[in-house]
Order: structure tokens, then sequence, then C-alpha cells
């Protein structure tokens, strides 16, 4: 055999260990996604926990992009704060480094036909006798990514032994090894894949084609490289992703530049574990777990910092109308389903400042912060512009909530997300009403009939004393208090709706308002009534569990049946 390089053989094993790790990672995804969203969900409330979950998920998953997709997702819906955010970035790293470990024991080790063909052979004929709902099927496609990416391994291995054996690389010692630091950052930017530039390092490494201390630059080059896949997926990005990405870069970079510079002392330190003339490969994969640890510990004091540093540098700009839903993927359910929450409370409130400009109402009585409309999101202009802008946003919640929908979504989730969108339509036909009544305010207001001055005044009163119960409700701790106080904010509305009628019927009687004004009032009665139920009942659906909304909805069917057996005529008694 002569000493060419044999590069189909070497492409193609490249391609088939890529397709192994997608399939390997694809599969995992599909067996267990949702424990791994949950668990970095809720294993992330510390620095330290959320840089163990993400070295531990990512070990897992063998793939630090889908756990950044994880991160992108819960920073943006607000679930995990930017300082756990970038803990589980730094974890992320320190877990791909199980990649290695994985090559150089099994993929040099050990002989690969011996257990990559099996592997293969028997992940197929799994993949052939069960069908895509079975739940063997992702566990076929697992075994055949396994064998795959060993098997391109071989390849890639197979391919450049021979021509290490005549290529004599001292042309290029001389240029130092910045040289294959570069070279290490080159290829993981093309590839865009850190771990199939590693394992061309360690076959590399493994054929004696570069020596030790030229493998431990290229894999540091290759680290950084690295980031360049997260850069690219962040231009034209929302904030939070920018800012995210560019943490890992600083977090990469910085690491790189302190492994690089301290190359000789890690050596060093490596070459006590492993001999690196006898056992290079085990060396070279201590030293890139060795590296990035070194990297975590630098960092960990400085995490709030960084975080600070970046929501600084890059600061929102509120140029949508949405305040989560731009920073959320549909694909992370979990995530998704909590930003949409979280932006149907925020139509919520803009119903609420909307409702309090209708009246004329000091906001500063209901808020003590500026809504997002206010604060340069759009432009609030006069009443229509704004009710125009709630539209928009409600729009934008439906949109959301379709593209939702097609997500594998469990049933209980499922029966959430309709409630939240009936919420959303409560609370759009609340502002709705009170968009109806504001050209009878304006009668009442500038009537000369001191009767309309005050029920003008009281609707205002009525309209300050709901969203102080509302406020009360946001406050409480505990559901069953949020039930009651719920509750007591329903029958209060319908005790002053009933109250309204019967002053309006008592001065009818006397007189003292015409047909017209007696019209205006019950019509403008019934549509603030209305909107007030309807805004209680989008909290209600919005914040209680299941069953307490269960409870509700037939407490309120009950007090309907008994206000129909009281007003029922009473049939005579029969004598008997």
């Amino acid at each position: 055999m002569d000493g060419s390089l044999d590069f189909w053989k070497l492409l193609a094993g490249l391609a088939i260990f890529l397709y192994g790790m997608f399939l390997l990672e694809d599969s995992i995804k599909a067996i267990s996604g949702r424990v791994f969203r949950k668990m970095i969900r809720q294993y992330t409330n510390s620095r330290l926990r959320s840089i163990g979950s993400g070295a531990f998920i990512t070990a897992i998953l063998q793939s630090s992009s889908a756990v950044s997709l994880m991160v992108l997702a819960f920073v943006g819906a607000g679930v995990m704060t930017m300082e756990n955010g970038i803990g589980v970035m730094m974890g992320a790293n320190l877990g791909t480094t199980v990649t290695s470990w994985i090559v150089a024991v099994f993929g040099f080790k050990l002989k690969i036909e011996s257990f990559a063909l099996p592997l293969i052979a028997g992940g197929g004929l799994m993949f052939i006798a069960f069908g895509p709902s079975s739940k063997f099927f992702q566990g076929s496609r697992m075994l055949i990514g396994f064998g795959f990416l060993f098997l391109g391994l071989d390849f890639m291995k197979t391919s450049v032994e021979n021509y290490a054996r005549h290529i004599d690389l001292s042309s290029i010692a001389d240029y130092g090894l910045w040289l294959y630091l570069l070279f290490g950052i080159l290829i993981t930017a093309l590839m865009q894949s850190s771990s199939a530039s590693i394992a061309i390092v360690l076959t590399s490494l493994n054929s004696g084609l570069i020596s030790f201390e030229t493998s431990v630059a290229m894999v540091i080059g290759a680290n950084i490289g690295t980031t360049v896949t997260v850069l690219l997926g962040s231009i034209g990005g929302i904030q939070s992703k920018k800012r995210v990405s560019i943490s890992h870069l600083i977090f990469n970079l910085t690491t790189g530049i302190i492994a690089f510079a301290a190359l000789k002392p890690l050596s060093w330190l490596v070459v006590h574990f492993f001999d690196t003339a006898t056992n290079a490969v085990m060396a070279l994969a201590l030293f890139h777990t060795l590296f990035n640890f070194i990297g975590v510990i630098v960092f960990f004091p400085f995490i709030g910092l960084l975080a600070r540093f970046l929501i600084r540098a890059f600061p929102d700009h509120k140029e949508v109308l949405t305040v989560y839903l731009n920073n959320t993927p549909t694909e992370v359910t979990d995530a998704a389903i909590a930003s949409l929450r979280n932006e149907i409370l925020h139509l919520f409130e803009e119903c609420q400042l909307y409702s309090l400009r209708t009246f004329r109402i000091d906001d500063k009585l209901i808020f003590d912060h500026a809504l997002p409309f206010e604060k340069n999101l759009v432009k609030i202009g006069s009443r229509p512009d704004f009710y125009e802008n709630v539209k928009l946003l409600h729009g934008e919640i439906i949109e959301f909530y379709a593209k939702l929908l097609n997500a594998q979504l469990e049933e209980a989730e499922a029966r959430e997300l309709e409630r939240m969108i009936y919420a959303s339509r409560n609370i759009m036909n609340s502002i709705k009403n009170i968009k109806g009544l504001s050209h009878d305010l304006d009668e009442f207001d500038g009537s000369d009939n001191e009767y309309l001055n005050y029920q003008y005044r009281l609707f205002r009163r009525r309209l300050v004393e709901l969203y102080h119960d509302i406020n009360h409700f946001l406050e409480i701790g505990t559901v069953q208090e949020q039930f009651r106080s719920l509750l007591r904010t329903v029958l209060h509305i319908e005790q002053m709706d009933k109250r309204f009628v019967q002053t309006v019927m008592e001065k009818a009687a006397h007189g003292d308002i015409n047909k017209m004004e007696i019209a205006s009032l019950l019509m403008a009665n019934r549509l603030f009534s209305q909107s007030c139920r309807l805004q209680v009942f989008a909290l209600k659906d919005l914040l209680l569990r299941e069953e307490d909304i269960y409870e509700f909805d037939h407490a309120m069917d009950v007090k309907e049946l008994l206000e129909e057996e009281q007003e029922r005529p009473q049939e005579p008694a029969v004598r008997m």
C-alpha cells in the first residue's frame, strides 16, 4: 500500500460519524427529552446545581447544542435566570468532554468491528421490525447511532494510519503551536461540530500523524471554534439569545487562552496519570476535561458579574408587542407554555391599563410599575391606537398557540392550553366591552343631570375597587385563599350590578331620568359588569389549578340556579 491519504474514506468516515452523532442525539432527545427539560428547569436554582445539571445532561445527550437550545428557551421565557443559564452553558462545555473519553476508551482500546457492526445489525433489524409507534423504535435508532459513530471513527482511523507513516510534519513545526490552535478553530467552525473535530484530532494522534503537544493545541482550538455555531445561531436573534452566545464565546475563549498559556504545566500534570508515549489518546481526553474544569473554577465567582455585563451590553429592545413569546421556541413545550401564560398575564395588565385610561383614572393608583406598552415598547398614543395594539398582541398570542398545537402535547398540557387561550379571549371581550361604553361614559360625565354625573363617578370607583381586589388576589400565597378571593370578587360584582339596576329603577319611577338615559345607564352597566366578570374569569382560568377551576365553575352554576329559584313565581299552597 502506498503512502497516499485515502481522502474519500476519510470523508466518508467523517460523514458516518456525524450521522451517528445525529441519530444518537435525536433518539435520546425523543426518549427522554421531556425529562431533561424538567431537570434543567427544576435543578438550576443555584449556580452550582446549574453547572452540574448542564454537565450531566450534555454527557447523556452528547450534544451541547441541544442543551443550548433549552437554555435559550428557558432564559427567554423567564423561567431561568441569566446567571443560571450561563452556569448550564459552562456545565455543558464540561459535559461535552465525555465524547473524548468515549472515543478514547472504545474507539482505540477495543477492536471497533467487534461491537460497531453488531450494534448496527441489531439496531437495523429492530428498526425494520418495529414501527415508529413502538417503544423500541427510538431504541433501535440509538443503537444504529452508536454503531455508525464508531464505524465512522474506524474509517477515519484506517484512512490516515498508512499516510501517517510517510508524512513529515517537521516542516511546519517552526511556526509554533499557535498554527495548530488556529487549525483547530478553523476545522471546528467549518464542520460545526467539536465532537467531529476532536475525533479527527484523536485519530491523528493515535496514528502518530501529530504529537501530543500538537494535539492539545488543536483541542483548545476546537473548544474555541465550537462557539461559532452558537454565534451564527444568534445572528438577527433576540437579545437574550445574543447574551447566551456571547457568554459562551467569552467562557470558551478565556478558558482556551488560559489553557494555551499554561500548556506546559497542564501537560506535566496529565503525564502523571497517562504516559503520552504509550497512551496519548487517554492523556488527551484527560487534558480536554482538565482545562474545561479549570475554566469552570475560574469563572464560577464571576457568573453574576458576567450576566450583569451582558444585560447592559445587550439591553432588551422593545420593538415588538410581545414580551415573552418572541424569546421562546415552540419546540420546547414546557418553556413555551410558561411563556404563553406570562404573555396572557401581560395582555391582562394592558387591558387594565386601557380600562383605566378610558375612565380617566390615574394608573398609579393600581400599578407601581410601568407596563411594557409604556416603556417604549410601542407608543400608546390615542385610545384607538392602544386598542389596536392590544388586538395585535392578542393576535400574536393566538398565532403562538396555533404553532404550539403542532407540538407533541400531553393531554393535561392540551387542556391547560385550552384554558389559557379561553382566558385570553375573555380578556379581549372584556376590553371590547370597555371600548363599547366609552361614548356613554363621556355623556354621563358631561351631562347636566347630577345623577348621571354620580353614576359616572360610581363606575370609576367600582373599577378601582375591582383592580384593588385583583392586586390582593395576585399577592395571596395559598391557592385556597386565591379561590375564595376570586369568588368574593365575583359576588361583589353581582351585588354592585343589582344595586345599580335597583337605583336606576327607583330614579325612573320618580321621573328623575328620561327613557334614553335609562337605556344608556342599563346598557353601560351591563357592558361594565360583564367586563369585570370576564376579567375575573380570565384570572381563574390562568392561575387556579384544574380542580379549583371545576369547583369555581360549579359554585357559579349553583349560584345561578338559586337566583332562578328565587325569581320563579311561587306556586300557591294546596290545602289538603
